[in-house]
């Protein structure tokens, strides 16, 4: 759509919006989150879904969307088990079919209130709209600085620009929807195919939330895991980097054989040597098990995609037409 054409279908409330929310053991909110949700939709537009993409809960949310009034217009994907947030946003993507599809969490932490602001960028003329948080200060420590470095890190090792402290959260036209659809990617992360995909974008900011019920999942270990998926899926620095490590090692192996060359010629062979022996297989050992650990990351996902399985299985898809 041109621009005074999604000033017109909003104004009209003919635009079609798809939300994707994943949930995962959030029986505690899902209820209150999604008829919450609905009715902010109905102030926007005559046309909406919820697609709820449950990620293999074992308590009661799947119980609690079942028990959700049919005018809310949910529609249910029912992972077999835990894949990851990264691809229960896809499999709600595949799913989706509006003229834009919105991504918010069900814990009330992404502001429900901020998805007008968002259809405003879109009518403007931006193809996706994503959410920057304004302050990291209800994260831990570690997790806080741990998020500056990998942004500052992203930024310096790939070509693709990731926004500081943007996330899931955010809006993208159907032709945005449509680009990360054709990706084969089993192995996901999603701040950098949305990156990847390019077109006109902007930032709105938001202040996070406290989650209104139970705790977040996401320990520092798995933090860790998407940050090192996000590196080798974007980037083969780390690779190059340590081929230049290689020759510089070698280079100062080179110099130290002609010293020891030297010394040995002018002044005989009186230097034993055992100390510095041990320090050096003890070093080119280190060096040479930490290098096949990178190179054995991106072999790992290279095995994971040549088997070619499907990137997810549904066992409940409800509300979707045949």
């Amino acid at each position: 759509m041109l621009p005074e054409q999604r000033i017109l279908s909003l104004k009209d409330k003919t635009v079609f919006i798809s939300c994707i929310v994943p949930v995962f053991n959030e029986e505690a909110v899902v209820e209150k989150f999604i008829e919450r949700l609905q009715f902010s939709l109905r102030e926007l537009t005559n046309q909406f879904e919820i697609i709820v993409v449950d990620d293999g809960s074992c308590d009661q949310t799947l119980e609690k969307i079942h028990q959700l009034p049919k005018s809310y217009n949910v529609k249910l994907l029912g992972l077999s088990r835990n894949f990851g947030k990264e691809i229960a946003l896809t499999a709600g993507l595949e799913h989706s079919s509006g003229d834009v599809t919105i991504l918010l969490d069900a814990d009330f932490q992404h502001p429900i209130e901020s998805i007008s602001v968002f259809m405003q960028r879109w009518a403007e003329g931006y193809d996706m709209v994503y959410g920057i948080r304004e302050s990291r200060e209800l994260e831990s420590y570690l997790k806080r600085n741990f998020a500056r470095l990998f942004y500052w890190l992203m930024q310096k090792i790939t070509k693709i620009d990731i926004p500081n402290n943007a996330g899931d959260f955010r809006l993208m036209d159907r032709k945005i929807v449509t680009a990360l659809k054709a990706f084969p990617e089993r192995t996901r992360f999603m701040k950098g195919l949305y990156a990847w995909v390019g077109y006109k974008t902007i930032g709105v900011p938001f202040v996070v939330k406290d989650r209104l019920a139970g705790k977040s999942s996401w320990r520092f270990s798995k933090l860790t895991e998407l940050a090192i998926t996000g590196i080798t899926s974007f980037s083969d620095v780390p690779l190059r980097v340590w081929g230049w490590v290689g020759f510089l090692i070698s280079f100062i192996a080179l110099v130290y054989a002609i010293y020891i060359i030297t010394v040995t010629l002018i002044y005989g062979a009186d230097l034993p040597g055992f100390p510095t022996l041990v320090v050096a297989i003890m070093f080119l050992g280190g060096i040479q098990l930490l290098s096949i650990g990178i190179l054995g990351e991106y072999i790992a996902r290279i095995f994971t995609e040549v088997k070619q399985r499907p990137k997810y299985l549904l066992q409940i898809k409800d509300g979707f037409e045949e």
